[in-house]
């Protein structure tokens, strides 16, 4: 199954132009089989996500994209709002007793200009993002951000070979143009967000850049570049 782990719309993220009505129907437009629906430090109801799903006979997972001093995270399987602005290790204990997973997006938003510059800063950057503590306890890291560029996604794949981890993608859409970009494919059906996480957890799936030739989409992002 493809699933977009990364998605966001308006009016829970403020800065997003995407109705949930129009993500989805995007999402069925460029064949993907499920969008989770990671909002900004806000949770969705659940009721308000079965509806969506019902009406559009399509896979909707409710997540959210909590801000952290570590930086921001995906959480899955939490079905309540939780502070923000603590460090991942403790909002790791809150979602292990939910029974959920944590995943790692876009790890080189801190560390942008490192990665504008030669390669000692890049090798600099990777090992100071490689030795932070927040990654222990993150099941995955996403690989790949639709919003970024090609070298801020090759950084974080240099990061999932240094840390092994594996790699996930998602669109983190904001607008409609955004969907279809990436989204990662798991081995075993998926019907709730219980399914979800015990995937992630399991590592039964990869990371899927649907941008590229479809010959070559999925060969080039099943391992992680490591030079």
């Amino acid at each position: 199954m493809l699933i977009d782990l990364h998605c966001h719309t308006f009016p829970l993220s403020d800065d997003s132009f995407l109705s949930p009505d129009q993500l989805i129907e995007r999402a069925k437009a460029v064949g993907l089989d499920g969008v989770c629906l990671t909002e900004h430090d806000a949770v969705w109801e659940p009721r308000k996500v079965r509806d969506l799903a019902r009406r559009h006979n399509f896979l909707v997972i409710p997540a959210i994209e909590l801000n952290t001093e570590d930086g921001h995270v995906l959480v899955f399987g939490l079905n309540r709002h939780v502070d923000s602005m603590h460090p991942v290790a403790q909002l790791a204990q809150v979602v292990a007793e939910a029974g959920g997973a944590i995943v790692a997006p876009h790890p080189y938003r801190r560390l942008t200009s490192l990665l504008r510059m030669d390669d000692d800063f890049w090798t600099m950057a990777l090992e100071q993002a490689a030795a932070h503590p927040a990654f222990r306890h993150v099941c995955a890291v996403e690989a790949i951000n639709g919003r970024a560029d090609d070298d801020e996604n090759l950084f974080s794949w240099q990061l999932c070979a240094r840390l092994g981890l594996p790699a996930v993608a998602g669109s983190d859409a904001h607008e409609l143009s955004d969907v279809g970009t990436c989204a990662t494919r798991f081995q075993r059906p998926i019907a709730d967000v219980e399914d979800l996480v015990r995937e992630l957890k399991a590592g039964r799936f990869h990371a899927v850049n649907l941008t590229a030739k479809t010959e070559a989409r999925e060969q080039t992002w099943l391992s992680p570049p490591i030079d």
